[in-house]
């Protein structure tokens, strides 16, 4: 199966722990292609129907019309994680490249790409 970064597919992310987004879902692929045509894993962030979530700009809206999901979805880009692709189940469509570009600046937001580097503060206690 051939996989390229903004492709969605359904996902099996079970297990969890805490708040990590589980279960059955959609899935975003944001690893680049050539991880994505060697690699036995995959990095994907997940996405969620649960609109009404606080907008944070690790989120990027998805329109269920236009990209063939269930109801209205948001990608929720400080939910990445790496997976094995057999937990990669049926292909739901790809974003288009405006969207995709969304992705990428919250990706820099969610990994602290678009701040400048600074001194880590030293704690010293006697």
């Amino acid at each position: 199966m051939r996989i390229y970064k903004g492709d969605m597919f359904y996902a099996d992310l079970t297990p969890v722990v805490g708040c990590e987004q589980g279960g059955i879902r959609p899935v975003l692929i944001i690893q680049n292609d050539i991880g994505n045509r060697y690699s036995p894993t995959v990095i994907v962030a997940a996405i969620t129907s649960r609109t009404e979530k606080g907008h944070l700009p690790t989120h990027i809206r998805l329109c269920s019309q236009q990209y063939g999901l269930r109801q209205n979805s948001l990608v929720l880009l400080e939910q990445v994680r790496t997976i094995d692709r057999s937990r990669l189940h049926e292909y739901i469509g790809h974003l288009n490249d405006s969207q995709m570009q969304q992705v990428n600046e919250a990706l820099a937001v969610s990994f602290g790409l678009d701040a400048p580097l600074q001194e880590p503060q030293m704690s010293l206690s006697l």
